[in-house]
C-alpha cells in the first residue's frame, strides 16, 4: 500500500461521544449485545451509582515532557505509593502536593543495601497462582447467567461462617507471594549480618572504612616539626618538678590541647596521693670541716641557665632528711664491686662520707646509695665528673653540648629496683585514704642523706684527697686524663685515728609530703573490634627543671602524636584496639605515676592489656636507640623500613642493620618498668640518642635552646620520631593479626639462657677467688655437695626447646589465616574471625603467662623476685647489682640501673646461693613450658 494511501482505511471510522468511551463496550459492538446483557447506562449506573461523579475539568496537570525531574504525576495514595517504592520520594516525609527527590549521596550502610537488593531482586520467583485457580463447574450445561451453588468441601463445613474473609479484604495470590519473598529476603539479610559474614562490618557499624597503606601515609606525611618544637619550647618555659604548681598548669595545659583537638572518647585528668619531698633553701650544706687548711663550703647551686626563668634548687629526690660528718671517701661509681675493692685494700668505709661519680658501671643514682649504705657509708655526694659529661669529652655550654663545669646532675636516689611507684605503697594504689606503710626500715628509702654536687665543688674535693689514702686503681680510670692518674681514695685507713684525714659535714634537711597530690593526665581512642584490649602510650611529664630532653622532647612529640590520631579521627577512623595516650606525673621520682595507675587496673592490665610504648628521653642525638620485649622485634621492622633517616635518607631499618642493632631487655629507669614487669605487658622504648653523657641531663642547663642549637636543630628527629611512634601504634592497634614475634622471642629466651650461664661461671669465680672454671658442666660439678647435684640450667634449655617447638605450631595459623583471608581479598568468615580473635588473644597473653603468680603454685611461698616480690616478670627486671645496662647503652643513658634477666635466678647466683638459684630455675622452667602449652592448647 502506498504510504499516502495506508491511513486511509480509518479516515471514516467514527469518533465515539464520550458516552461511548465511558462504556464497557465499543459503539460497534453495541448492537451484539446478548439479550441478559445489561445496557451500558445501567451498568454505569452501577458503576459510578455509589458516589456522584463529576467529570474532568479543561485544565490538566502539566505534562510529565515538561517536568525537571520527567516523573509522573502523584494523584492520590496508590501512585504516591508506587513513585516512593521507584526511590524517588522520601517515604518519611509529610504527604503534601509537592514532589521531593532523594539525595543521590549515601552513606556506607545504604550503598550496601541497595546493592544486597538489587541482588536478591533479581532473583525469580515462581509463580504460585495454581494453588488459587477457582475449580470449574463440572456441570457443562449450566448457563453462564444463572448462579450455580457447588457442594461445600467436608474439610470446611464445620467451620462457622463469621470466619470468612469479605472480598474486598481478601489478599491475592501474587499480592501474599510477595510479602512471603519480602520477608524471606529480610530474614536472609538479618542472618548475614548476625553471623557477620561481611568483611570489615564492625568498621561500618562504627566507623567509615579506611585503607591501611593511606592511613599509614596520613600519619607519615602529617608530622610537623614546627608543631613539636612550639611544644617544646611551652613545655621547657617554666620548671615542673612533679606535685607542684608548674607540673599542674602544665598538666593542664596538655588536657586542654586535647580537648580542643576534640576525638577522645575519654579525657580525665586522674590523682594519686604519693610520697614526696622537696628541698629547703637553707636545709641543704657541703663543707669541709678539718683540716684548717683546707676548710670551704660548696656553692650547691648552678649558676642562671636563663635569667628569665626560675630555677630549681641542687638536690635529690627520695633522699633521706638529715645531716653528718665523717671522713671524706672516693669510692668510684659507686658499685659493690668499688666498695669491695676499698675494703680489701685497708680503707674504712665505715662512717666515711663517699664522693662518687654518676657515670660507672653502677648506672643508677639510687643503687650508688645504697651500696654506700650497705658498706657503712655515714653519707653520700654524687657529682658529675668531666671526663664522664663535662669538658672532658669536648666544648661545654654554651660552646658545645657538654655539662658546664657549674652544671648540678638532680636525680631520683630511692631504691627502685627494690620497690616501684610510691614507697609507702608498695603493691597497692595510692588513693587518698589507702594505708601506707611506715617511713621508717622503708626497704625503697635511703638511710642516709646524699646531695648531688657539680664538678665545680667536686674538684675541690678530689683535690684535697690529693696523696690521701690509696691510690686508685687502674681499673677505675676510665679516660686517658692526667687528673686521674693522680686521684686518691682518701678516707680513713683501717686501726689507724689519722689527724690529717678529710672530714666532710652533709647537711640535707628536706619538705616531705605523704599524701602530696600527682596528676595523670588519660586520653582514648575506643577502638571497635576489641574495645576492651589496650595499647597504652606514655610519657612522663614532670622534670627536676626545665627538661628539654627527658622528658621534654618525649612530651612534645606524644603531644604531636596525638593531634594526628585525633585529626584521624575526625575523619571517622577508629582503630581495631582501644588506645590509650598518658602523661605520667612523677616519672622522675621512682616512676611513681605510671607504678600507681598500673597497681590501680592490674586485673585489667593482665588480662587486656597488649603492648606499652615509652619514649621519656625521645632525642639527644642522630643514632636510633630501642630497648623492649622481643615481641616487638617484627612490628619494629615493618616501621623501620618505611621511614627514613632525615640526614641520610637511609632507611632506619638500613641504619640499625649496619650499626648491628638489636632489640634487647628492658632495663630499670623508665615508665615501662610496671607494665612490663609487673603487669605483663610487652613493653618498648626507644628515640634517638647522641654519644654517652652527650646531654646536661638533670640540669637546668637542659633548656629548649640546648635542643635547638645541640640536640636537634630543625626538629628532624624529633619529626622522625613522631612517624615511628604513630607507625609503631598502628600496628599494634589497627592490624587484624597483632604483629608480635614468638619466634624472635623463643630465639632470644635461648640466648638469655647463654648470658645466665655466662653470668654464673663468671660470679662463682669471683666468689671463689683462684678458682677456674670451665664450662657448665664443671660449674655444676663445683657447686655440688653431699645433698645436693650441682647448679644446672638443664631446666631452663629443655623449657626453652619446647617453647620453640609450640611458637611453631602456634604460628601456623597466621599462614593459614592469610591465604585463606587475605588470598580470598580479604573476605573473612565468621569462623575465620573466631579464630582470629583467639589468635590474638593467646599472643597478648604471652607475656603474662611469663609472671610468676602466686596462684599458680598455691604453695603458700614467695613469688616473682625473693625479697622484692613486687617484680614477677620471669625475665625482666630491674638490677640490683652491677650492670651496664642493655649493650652498648652507656653510663648515665636512658636506662638507669641497667636489665636484669632471670632476676630470681640471678639474685640468688649473686650471692653464692646455688641451691636457692636451682630452685628458681626450675620454676623458670615450670613458668615457660605452661606459657607454651598455652599457646597451643
Amino acid at each position: 500500500m502506498d504510504n499516502e494511501d495506508k491511513y486511509c482505511e480509518y479516515a471514516n471510522l467514527p469518533i465515539p461521544t464520550y458516552e461511548e468511551a465511558t462504556s464497557s463496550r465499543p459503539t460497534s459492538s453495541q448492537d451484539f449485545r446478548g439479550p441478559e446483557e445489561p445496557s451500558d447506562d445501567a451498568e454505569r449506573q452501577g458503576l459510578l451509582g455509589q458516589a456522584p461523579y463529576h467529570r474532568p475539568t479543561a485544565e490538566s496537570a502539566r505534562s510529565s515532557e515538561d517536568s525537571d525531574l520527567r516523573l509522573p504525576e502523584v494523584n492520590g495514595d496508590n501512585d504516591r505509593r508506587q513513585i516512593e517504592e521507584l526511590d524517588y520520594l522520601d517515604p518519611s516525609a509529610e504527604r503534601t502536593h509537592s514532589l521531593y527527590h532523594r539525595a543521590r549521596l549515601r552513606g556506607q550502610w545504604s550503598k550496601h543495601l541497595a546493592n544486597i537488593s538489587a541482588t536478591f531482586s533479581s532473583l525469580r520467583i515462581p509463580s504460585i497462582r495454581s494453588f488459587y485457580t477457582p475449580v470449574s463447574s463440572t456441570d457443562d450445561t449450566a448457563s453462564p447467567t444463572s448462579p450455580t451453588t457447588s457442594p461445600q468441601p467436608a474439610r470446611s463445613r464445620w467451620l462457622p461462617s463469621r470466619l470468612s474473609v469479605p472480598e474486598q479484604y481478601r489478599i491475592s495470590a501474587p499480592n501474599l507471594a510477595r510479602v512471603c519473598a519480602l520477608f524471606f529476603i529480610g530474614a536472609m539479610i538479618y542472618a548475614l549480618f548476625a553471623l557477620d559474614m561481611f568483611p570489615g562490618n564492625a568498621r561500618r557499624r562504627m566507623g567509615a572504612h579506611f585503607d591501611p597503606e593511606s592511613v599509614r601515609q596520613f600519619v607519615q606525611e602529617n608530622v610537623d616539626g614546627n608543631s613539636i618544637a612550639r611544644h617544646l619550647h611551652h613545655i621547657t618555659s617554666y620548671d615542673h618538678v612533679a606535685g607542684t604548681e608548674g607540673d599542674l598548669y602544665l598538666a593542664k595545659w596538655m588536657q586542654e590541647q586535647w580537648a580542643e583537638a576534640g576525638g577522645f572518647d575519654e579525657l580525665t585528668l586522674q590523682s594519686y596521693y604519693v610520697y614526696l619531698d622537696y628541698p629547703t633553701p637553707d636545709g641543704r650544706s657541703v663543707k669541709i670541716v678539718h683540716p684548717e687548711g683546707k676548710k670551704w663550703k660548696a656553692k650547691l647551686e648552678e649558676e642562671q641557665a636563663d635569667r628569665e626563668k626560675q630555677q630549681t634548687l641542687a638536690w635529690h629526690a627520695h633522699s633521706f632528711s638529715g645531716e653528718t660528718r665523717g671522713p671524706l671517701l672516693y669510692a668510684n661509681s659507686g658499685s659493690k664491686e668499688d666498695f669491695a675493692w676499698l675494703e680489701e685494700n685497708g680503707v674504712q668505709t665505715q662512717g666515711a662520707v663517699a664522693l662518687i661519680r654518676y657515670g660507672g658501671a653502677q648506672t643508677n643514682a639510687g643503687m650508688k646509695v645504697k651500696a654506700a649504705e650497705e658498706a657503712g657509708c655515714a653519707g653520700v655526694l654524687l657529682y658529675s665528673d668531666i671526663d664522664d659529661d663535662g669538658r672532658g669529652k669536648g666544648s661545654v655550654w654554651p660552646d658545645g653540648p657538654w655539662r658546664p663545669d657549674d652544671s648540678v646532675r638532680r636525680a631520683s636516689v630511692s631504691y627502685g629496683a627494690y620497690i616501684a611507684g610510691d614507697p609507702l605503697t608498695p603493691g597497692w594504689a595510692s588513693r587518698k585514704k589507702h594505708d601506707r606503710t611506715k617511713l621508717a626500715d622503708n626497704a625503697a628509702l635511703p638511710k642516709i642523706p646524699s646531695l648531688p654536687l657539680s664538678w665545680r665543688d667536686a674538684n675541690v674535693l678530689l683535690k684535697s684527697l690529693s696523696g690521701q689514702g690509696k691510690k686508685i686503681p687502674p681499673e677505675w680510670i676510665f679516660s686517658s686524663s692526667d687528673r686521674l692518674s693522680n686521684r686518691y681514695t682518701g678516707g680513713k685507713p683501717l686501726n689507724t685515728n689519722s689527724a690529717n684525714s678529710v672530714i666532710v659535714e652533709l647537711k640535707n634537711i628536706n619538705d616531705f609530703n605523704k599524701d602530696q597530690e600527682i596528676w595523670n593526665l588519660h586520653g582514648l581512642i575506643q577502638g571497635i573490634e576489641s574495645p576492651e584490649k589496650r595499647i597504652i602510650i606514655g610519657s612522663h611529664r614532670d622534670s627536676f627543671c626545665f627538661g628539654a630532653v627527658d622528658p621534654g622532647s618525649g612530651s612534645a612529640v606524644m603531644m604531636e602524636v596525638v593531634s594526628i590520631f585525633l585529626a584521624l579521627r575526625k575523619l571517622g577512623w577508629r582503630p581495631l584496639r582501644t588506645i590509650e595516650f598518658t602523661s605520667w606525673d612523677a616519672g622522675a621520682y621512682n616512676n611513681i605515676g605510671s607504678t600507681e595507675f598500673v597497681e590501680d587496673n592490674m586485673g585489667y592490665l593482665r588480662d587486656h592489656g597488649i603492648a606499652y610504648l615509652n619514649v621519656d628521653a625521645g632525642v639527644s642525638g642522630q643514632e636510633f636507640r630501642a630497648q623492649g620485649s622481643p615481641l616487638f622485634k617484627k612490628a619494629f621492622m615493618h616501621v623501620l623500613n618505611r621511614v627514613a633517616d632525615p640526614v641520610t635518607n637511609i632507611t632506619l631499618r638500613e641504619l640499625w642493620n649496619k650499626s648491628g642493632s638489636t632489640l634487647s631487655g628492658l632495663g630499670g629507669g623508665g615508665d615501662f618498668v610496671p607494665f612490663q614487669s609487673i603487669a605483663g605487658m610487652s613493653s618498648v622504648d626507644f628515640g634517638f640518642e647522641g654519644p654517652a653523657g652527650g646531654f646536661p641531663k638533670g640540669s637546668c642547663y637542659e633548656t629548649f635552646d640546648w635542643m635547638h642549637k645541640f640536640g636537634d636543630n630543625g626538629f628532624a628527629y624529633h619529626r622522625t620520631l613522631a612517624q615511628v611512634w604513630a607507625l609503631l601504634i598502628l600496628e599494634i592497634a589497627d592490624r587484624p593479626l597483632i604483629p608480635f614475634n614468638l619466634d624472635a622471642y623463643g630465639e632470644a629466651i635461648s640466648g638469655f639462657v647463654d648470658e645466665l650461664q655466662a653470668d654464673a661461671i663468671a660470679i662463682y669465680a669471683r666468689l671463689n677467688p683462684g678458682a677456674k672454671v670451665k664450662d657448665a658442666k664443671h660449674l655444676s660439678s663445683l657447686t655440688a655437695t653431699d645433698s645436693f647435684p650441682g647448679f644446672s640450667l638443664a631446666p631452663l634449655r629443655e623449657a626453652a626447646t619446647n617453647l620453640t617447638l609450640s611458637i611453631k605450631s602456634f604460628h601456623q595459623f597466621e599462614d593459614r589465616w592469610t591465604s585463606n583471608v587475605l588470598g580470598a581479598g580479604g573476605l573473612e568468615s565468621g569462623n575465620f574471625a573466631i579464630a582470629r580473635l583467639k589468635y590474638n588473644d593467646r599472643i597478648a597473653h604471652f607475656e603474662s603467662d611469663l609472671l610468676d603468680l602466686p596462684y599458680l603454685h598455691g604453695d603458700g611461698g614467695f613469688h616473682g623476685v625473693e625479697g622484692r616480690e613486687q617484680f614477677v616478670h620471669v625475665l625482666f627486671a630491674p638490677s640490683t647489682s652491677t650492670s651496664e645496662g642493655p649493650p652498648g647503652e652507656p653510663p648515665g643513658g636512658p636506662f638507669e640501673g641497667g636489665r636484669e634477666l632471670w632476676p630470681a635466678i640471678k639474685d640468688k647466683v649473686v650471692v653464692g646461693d646455688w641451691e636457692g638459684a636451682m630452685r628458681m630455675v626450675e620454676r623458670a622452667g615450670g613458668i615457660l613450658g605452661r606459657a607454651g602449652r598455652k599457646l597451643v592448647e
